[in-house]
């Protein structure tokens, strides 16, 4: 077997343990949204429109029916750490 193989396996293996209850071998990626729209002082329609988000979403988010996805989450990150540079590119590109 080549080395990737084995890792791959090495991956599935972890992903069907941590499905199976051990989340000893994964990690997953959070973030407390409210926490990040709570820091900007907006609400949740507010910080909605100013980020691009449907409100829906993050209400959905904040009550933990839904998680971000990987864009989304990304883009969480880069409000929770610089909210007003996030709003000044998202003004220049429309």
């Amino acid at each position: 077997m080549t080395k990737a193989f084995d890792m791959m396996m090495a991956g599935l293996d972890d992903a069907i343990a941590y499905a199976e209850g051990d989340h000893s071998r994964g990690r997953v990626a959070t973030i407390d949204v409210k926490a990040v729209r709570s820091a900007t002082k907006l609400s949740q329609a507010k910080f909605a429109d100013a980020f691009r988000f449907r409100a829906a979403t993050v209400r959905d988010w904040e009550q933990g029916r839904r998680a971000p996805d990987t864009g989304s989450l990304t883009l969480l990150k880069m409000i929770q750490a610089d909210p007003e540079g996030v709003q000044q590119i998202l003004a220049k590109v429309g």
